[in-house]
């Protein structure tokens, strides 16, 4: 599809989530994204299952064609050239459709590519144009540089697990990779400003990103709690550490969350269980003052709200303007009235069969940025990449007899 990024082609030699993130967003703008895969077993994510797209293999399949759910979540709009590298062919045709690229985005250990001479140095040498994008688990220097990353142990490390979970429970995870994905998000963001430059000065360069440095950037007002009061924040389960009452509640047949954000809307909060006398209570007009007398303020409220059932309580809150929510399930979520309106929920046809997708959620002119190509199979374009090279049906057979391309 066109979009922002038409005639810009990015060769994505990430595996998993954070680089396959930022390469499935590029796609979504337009760019071409060229995702060079081993030719067994491509990005360690096809086998991540189950659950699996198809569950039946058909007579003569590998099991790298039973793609999992996980591998679809992050290679929309790319296509697949399954080439190894190890191989001297395979380093020599890496290297000629670097010749034209205008982004590398990979997220091997450090030194990795190089053995390859496929590192961004050698690869910025034959194409000064060319910007690199390299993801790692700790960055290109420094003690850890050495070590691999995923994102549970980077969410452990950066600090984000002692923040969640409940104050006397284990610390816990996010329920998604949040790291890899902001990651991503920092990748793609590096990557466009390095186009932005490069527009000026004719030159790529190279962008080094850390899953350790995003986590630790990404703490946002967390950090700042411990850097202002030089002590590390405490575990509120679903409290907020700096707004009350911001948190979930039981009613009497499920929960909801309520996110009471400034005094206006505490005032109409209050008002409505019937106690506007909360709102003129210096123990709990401000939100400061309700930080400071949390304990009291949520022993009042929970009684009041296990009285009704969940959704006459959003009902009410929604006529008087206090912003609460339900707790969906994933199910639910997709379901969503709002959710479907916006069409976040999309299906991509792939052979005979609809491949699910989340959209991606920018929109240009009232225009989804979403690419309409299904993520690939492992090896689908690589004759048609090949050919555009000006290789021949007999050099692409001799190749693939070699081991050089799937």
């Amino acid at each position: 599809m066109s979009g922002p990024l038409e005639g810009i082609t990015v060769l994505d030699m990430s595996r998993v989530l954070a680089g396959p993130w930022a390469g499935q967003l590029l796609a979504d703008l337009g760019a071409r994204v060229i995702k060079i895969e081993h030719p067994k077993r491509g990005d360690d994510t096809r086998g991540w299952g189950p659950p699996w797209l198809a569950e039946h293999l058909e007579k003569g399949q590998d099991d790298a064609e039973r793609v999992a759910a996980y591998f679809l979540c992050a290679n929309r709009g790319k296509q697949s050239l399954a080439v190894d590298i190890a191989t001297e062919g395979g380093q020599e045709l890496v290297r000629s459709l670097a010749k034209g690229a205008d982004i590398l985005l990979e997220n091997f250990k450090v030194g990795g590519l190089a053995r390859y001479g496929l590192d961004y140095a050698s690869l910025r040498a034959i194409n000064p144009r060319l910007i690199g994008c390299s993801v790692t688990g700790f960055g290109q220097d420094g003690p850890y540089a050495h070590r691999a990353g995923y994102d549970f142990m980077i969410q452990a490390m950066g600090g984000l697990m002692s923040l969640s979970g409940e104050p006397d429970g284990m610390p816990m995870k996010t329920g998604v990779a949040i790291t890899d994905v902001m990651t991503g998000l920092y990748a793609a963001v590096g990557v466009l400003a390095a186009l932005q430059e490069r527009a000026r000065t004719g030159r790529g360069q190279h962008i080094d990103l850390a899953l350790l440095d995003v986590q630790v950037a990404t703490l946002a007002n967390q950090a700042l709690n411990a850097l202002v009061e030089g002590q590390s924040p405490q575990r509120h389960g679903n409290a907020h550490p700096n707004i009350v009452p911001y948190q979930a509640f039981a009613c009497a047949d499920g929960h909801l969350v309520l996110t009471v954000g400034n005094d206006t809307q505490f005032t109409r909060f209050a008002d409505m269980l019937g106690h506007p006398e909360w709102a003129e209570d210096p123990a709990y007009a401000t939100n400061a003052a309700r930080v400071g007398n949390r304990e009291v303020l949520v022993s009042l409220i929970q009684p009041i709200l296990l009285e009704r059932d969940r959704d006459d309580w959003l009902n009410e809150m929604e006529a008087r303007g206090i912003p609460a929510g339900p707790i969906n399930t994933l199910t639910e979520v997709f379901d969503d009235p709002q959710v479907r309106h916006r069409g976040l929920r999309r299906t991509l046809p792939s052979g005979d069969l609809e491949v699910p997708q989340v959209a991606n959620p920018l929109r240009f002119d009232g225009k989804s940025a979403t690419s309409e190509v299904a993520p690939p199979r492992l090896g689908q374009d690589s004759d048609a990449i090949l050919a555009e090279m000006g290789l021949t049906r007999d050099d692409i057979a001799r190749l693939r007899r070699a081991g050089v391309v799937r």
